[in-house]
């Protein structure tokens, strides 16, 4: 592996050792490679109260896909790699964690959003997500706004509000206004 100067090893140990020293020696980051099948499951079976809280984890698995990235953040993964990464992806994932972030491999990612990319092919219209431009126009008319103020403010016709409006209340499944509103606060796509 690479090295890099800002990074100094504190130990070498197996995977169970590891995650019983890592209170001892307070690292930044642990990187662990889960080199089975058992060091996976012990590793991504651990709940928020059995994650170490005083390392962000690092982990390496032979398959990223195989992996749902909840069951991985809940264990306190803050990065995870296939086997095969590069010493610089390494230290890159390693860096990021340390910062606070949490870099997961496209790979984890594909598995971890496939099911919500199906149902949401597979689903009514209710279901599709918001265009940027669709959540700009449901904040306007959380603030009140009528369709000639929001297309003055927007430069966009009348008609074009209108479309955005009803593209709005069939993706929420809104009958109306209020409705569009209330379920905009809901879902996270406005804040209160």
């Amino acid at each position: 592996m690479a090295t890099d100067a800002a990074l100094t090893l504190v130990g070498s140990f197996s995977l169970r050792d590891a995650l019983a020293r890592l209170e001892e020696l307070q690292p930044d980051v642990a990187l662990l490679d889960a080199a089975s099948a058992a060091d996976e499951a012990m590793l991504f079976s651990l709940d928020a109260e059995d994650a170490p809280a005083s390392a962000a984890l690092v982990v390496l698995i032979d398959d990223a896909g195989n992996l749902a990235a909840p069951d991985a953040l809940r264990a306190g993964v803050r990065a995870l790699l296939p086997r095969r990464a590069t010493a610089e992806e390494i230290v890159a994932a390693i860096q990021a964690a340390a910062a606070g972030l949490v870099a997961f491999h496209p790979a984890a990612l594909d598995a971890a959003f496939a099911p919500i990319a199906s149902e949401e092919a597979d689903g009514d219209p209710s279901d599709r997500i918001l265009t940027p431009r669709e959540i700009e126009v449901l904040r306007m008319i959380a603030d009140g706004l009528g369709n000639k103020q929001i297309a003055s403010q927007l430069g966009i016709s009348d008609h074009t509000v209108k479309f955005h409006i009803a593209s709005v209340f069939a993706k929420l499944g809104a009958a109306n206004r209020a409705e569009a509103v209330a379920i905009g606060v809901r879902r996270g796509l406005l804040m209160v």
